[in-house]
């Protein structure tokens, strides 16, 4: 991994993302800064169950990425490595870090899914996702929306294909976080560095 998408990951800012222009499988990802605080809090099963449930069906939806789903991984990632670091002292962490591994193994298989098909190149810079010209509009227009997605270039391919690729890069870091005795994280393990390779 290049070091300048590493720097990006590891320093960027939850309230450095325009998440209202960002698209969902059900829409924009408005609501995410509110569900990556209350799985970074990890306060309950319960709060942690909705929340993440939210974030996870609006991520990926049958083996498709979307505009939120880099940008929200590298969230994901990090309370990954804080459920890890705190699930001896708290089952709600324990839980979590549990469902991630869930969660990201999906969106490894997708990308799997993703790189096997004929692609073009990505974005040079992660954060080139969110240059104006990508963006969708400030005011959220469930109508308008509707008819961008009639678009045929709704998504450019270079664009599309960041979607995939930027995703797998934030996981690339999860690698030294899994452990290979854990069955789950085993699998997820094989999955990322089997991509690396594609």
């Amino acid at each position: 991994m290049d070091t300048v998408t590493k720097k990006y990951i590891e320093n960027v800012k939850v309230n450095d993302i325009p998440w209202h222009r960002l698209t969902t499988t059900y829409g924009r990802a408005t609501d995410f800064p509110e569900a990556l605080d209350v799985l970074w809090n990890m306060e309950s099963i319960e709060t942690v169950d909705v929340d993440g449930e939210a974030i996870g069906l609006n991520i990926e939806h049958q083996s498709t990425l979307w505009h939120a789903t880099p940008f929200a991984m590298i969230f994901l990632l990090r309370i990954f490595k804080k459920a890890l670091e705190e699930r001896t002292q708290n089952e709600v962490a324990q839980y979590l870090a549990e469902q991630l591994v869930e969660l990201f193994t999906v969106i490894a298989e997708c990308i799997r899914d993703g790189l096997m098909l004929e692609h073009v190149d990505p974005l040079l810079n992660f954060e080139d996702m969110l240059n104006e010209e990508y963006l969708w509009s400030e005011e959220y227009d469930e109508d308008e929306d509707v008819l961008r997605y009639e678009e045929d270039d709704v998504f450019p391919d270079d664009l599309f294909f960041s979607f995939y690729y930027y995703s797998q890069q934030v996981l690339l870091l999860a690698i030294p976080l899994l452990d290979i005795s854990d069955e789950g994280e085993a699998n997820l393990l094989e999955l990322i560095s089997a991509n690396r390779s594609v």
